[in-house]
């Protein structure tokens, strides 16, 4: 996404009255506060007036989050276990259609609202089945605002409803306004039930885009079936060539598959993958593991198939059995030789694939983001049903124990030398500008929220970034040549290099498990690198060390990319220039002929004057901003290309060539 820079602008209303618009003002307030100003917004009115509250934007994100709410009631049908099949089919207006085949919607009256319980569900908030427990033992959506918020975000929804040998219609229009009451519209085979929902999003709710990405939903819908073993997942996209957009996906395996696709461009430790399940208390838990001769873990965790990117009890349950089992086996089998010794969780993680899965009838979320789980009860009962399955496989399987404890224990020596590395990274003091790295050209200000660094390759980019900078606000650290590639390398080497030491150095936020972006030096870190193959290679292989070692400030928004052009065009003293060849083509034809074109193979090409017009400047530039949306994708990415398997990249590259740009 890109990003420009916050205008202010401040406008006079008709009433006299000042509003600002991209920033903040102390303005005279006109109207008086009283009862007359207190608005009360019916039914899905407030839905339309802030859908950020419901479906946290209005962006490609919210567009597709309408899909998953649909989706989520199929899935709530079949996790009750009346449904078998949900099926997703897009058309070529971007019209989703989510079928299910559980017992279709109650056709009946609701005694509370007097209209048809269909129609309550579909336009009265926090109206469904799964408040009492009764319809639904467990659910993903438990607020019973899923299929009323769709509705009242598109432009027109239809329910057909296949229930006792009859078929059941309604359409909602003009912001989730029934056009007229439920009604018998035919009949069906008795044997039939189940739910159809079709909807157009609204564009002028969801302005900047209503075309849902292919490969968004089939990567959601596959990740369902993962979660829910047995449970078949249709996709129908209309919008591709015939048969390409049409996926079907059922795992019988559940989990074991899922962790079996997630390292599929890995070598593993060990073959079998270890899975644990179990019931108590009315939670199901699953957890399917193995490990990988990489030295990061993925650890995925889940509640109700909500991902719950911030982990919560049920990790912290499996990380607990994790540590102890493993230190029982390794002392029991004479792997740590001191009675005292330990394997850290650290050491026990490196290199693990898990996925972590509970299903609740009751969870409990902190935040209203629903991502990470607070259920207190859950710690305990993930503990005892993975510890215990995680045992009797090492028990059983001495051979793969064995490859697992020699893992685990090179991992801890690795740690101790990458201890001593580590401590070479931090800084003595934020006050001892020697502590900084010496080729930083820091800024002068110390406010953080407006300061950014510019990483930059090599002394001639770095020489015009620190000459055409703003040294108020913008810092310069130039780096020599490339950095070690940290997926392939342990820890110790990581510290142990002098552009990674640097940069740890001068953003001051730390790394790992000990960083804290509220120490963080800079709001903006933005990779400025040429470009060309070298460049992009530069870039890369900065975002895989942000990745792994500091993915908070990636998280958080802090990560840029500079766009720097690719062209100068000059016509006499006229100067336009071109960020992309499309630009340059619509340039050419405004300008005409005769000009003088420059093409820039790299950043130390351009004078102070023009990196800082077209790159630096936060009037004219534009940055792009890292952001993860999923991070099973980027992981998976991250491993494909950085990591030592060469089929998975050679077969990525092959599959995606026609795709390439190339500068000849």
């Amino acid at each position: 996404m890109s990003e420009n820079e916050d205008e202010t602008k401040v406008i006079t209303t008709e009433d006299g009255t000042e509003a600002v618009i991209g920033g903040v003002l102390d303005a005279k307030v006109t109207k008086e506060y009283d009862d007359s100003e207190i608005q009360v917004l019916d039914g899905l009115e407030a839905v339309r007036k802030r859908p950020g509250m419901y479906i946290a934007s209005t962006s490609s994100k919210g567009l597709h989050h309408l899909v998953w709410e649909i989706v989520d009631n199929g899935i709530d049908e079949a996790m009750a276990g009346y449904a078998t099949t949900v099926t997703v089919t897009i058309d070529k207006d971007n019209v989703v259609k989510v079928e299910d085949d559980g017992r279709g919607m109650p056709v009946g009256k609701n005694a509370k609202t007097g209209k048809s319980t269909i129609e309550t569900i579909f336009t009265v908030l926090h109206a469904g089945g799964k408040f009492g427990g009764g319809a639904y033992k467990i659910s993903g959506g438990l607020h019973g605002v899923g299929a009323s918020v769709v509705n009242a975000l598109s432009s027109w929804m239809e329910v057909k409803v296949f229930h006792e040998g009859k078929i059941y219609f309604i359409r909602f229009e003009n912001g989730g306004h029934a056009k007229e009451p439920l009604k018998e519209i035919g009949d069906c085979d008795p044997k039939k039930h189940g739910s159809v929902i079709t909807f157009k999003a609204d564009p002028t709710i969801f302005q900047e885009t209503t075309v849902y990405d292919h490969d968004t939903i089939r990567d959601r819908l596959r990740q369902l079936a993962f979660l829910n073993k047995g449970i078949r997942l249709v996709f129908h996209d209309e919008r591709m060539e015939e048969g390409k957009g049409d996926h079907t996906f059922l795992f019988e395996g559940g989990l074991k598959e899922y962790v079996a696709y997630l390292n599929k461009s890995r070598t593993v430790v060990h073959p079998d993958i270890i899975y644990a399940e179990g019931y108590e208390s009315d939670i199901q838990v699953e957890v399917a593991m193995q490990y990988n001769d990489g030295y990061n873990p993925a650890v995925y965790t889940f509640c109700n198939n909500i991902n719950t990117v911030e982990g919560g009890t049920h990790e912290e349950g499996f990380r607990s059995a994790l540590g102890r089992i493993i230190n029982k086996y390794a002392r029991d089998n004479g792997y740590l030789k001191d009675k005292d010794d330990n394997l850290t969780a650290d050491d026990c993680r490196e290199g693990i694939t898990a996925v972590i899965s509970v299903k609740h009838p009751d969870p409990q979320y902190e935040g209203q983001t629903k991502t990470k789980l607070g259920n207190s009860e859950v710690r305990k009962i993930v503990s005892d049903i993975f510890g215990s399955q995680l045992e009797r496989f090492l028990m059983e399987n001495p051979d793969q124990a064995k490859a697992i404890m020699e893992k685990a224990t090179v991992a801890s020596q690795a740690r101790m030398a990458a201890k001593k590395a580590r401590e070479l990274t931090r800084r003595k003091s934020a006050l001892e500008v020697s502590s900084l790295p010496g080729k930083l050209a820091d800024c002068s200000s110390k406010d953080a929220s407006i300061c950014e660094i510019y990483i930059v390759e090599g002394d001639s980019a770095g020489g015009s970034a620190k000459q055409g900078r703003d040294s108020h606000f913008q810092a310069i650290l130039p780096l020599r040549g490339k950095i070690l590639n940290v997926e392939k390398a342990r820890q110790a080497r990581a510290f142990e290099n002098n552009e990674i030491r640097s940069m740890i150095t001068a953003f001051g936020c730390g790394i790992l498990d000990e960083i804290d972006t509220s120490k963080l030096r800079y709001n903006k870190i933005v990779i400025m690198t040429d470009a060309d193959v070298d460049g992009a290679h530069i870039r890369i292989l900065l975002l895989t060390f942000f990745y792994r070692y500091m993915r908070q400030i990636i998280d958080e928004g802090h990560v840029y990319i500079a766009q720097p052009p690719l062209y100068k065009v000059q016509k006499g003293n006229a100067v336009k220039y071109a960020y992309t060849e499309e630009m340059m083509t619509k340039v050419r034809a405004e300008m005409g002929d005769r000009l003088a074109i420059q093409r820039y193979k790299g950043l130390g090409e351009m004078n102070p004057e023009q990196l800082w017009e077209t790159t630096m400047d936060p009037v004219n530039r534009t940055l792009i901003r890292v952001s993860l949306d999923d991070a099973e994708k980027a992981d998976e990415y991250f491993s494909i290309f950085m990591g030592d398997e060469v089929e998975p990249r050679k077969d990525y590259i092959i599959k995606n060539a026609n795709f390439a740009e190339l500068d000849i």
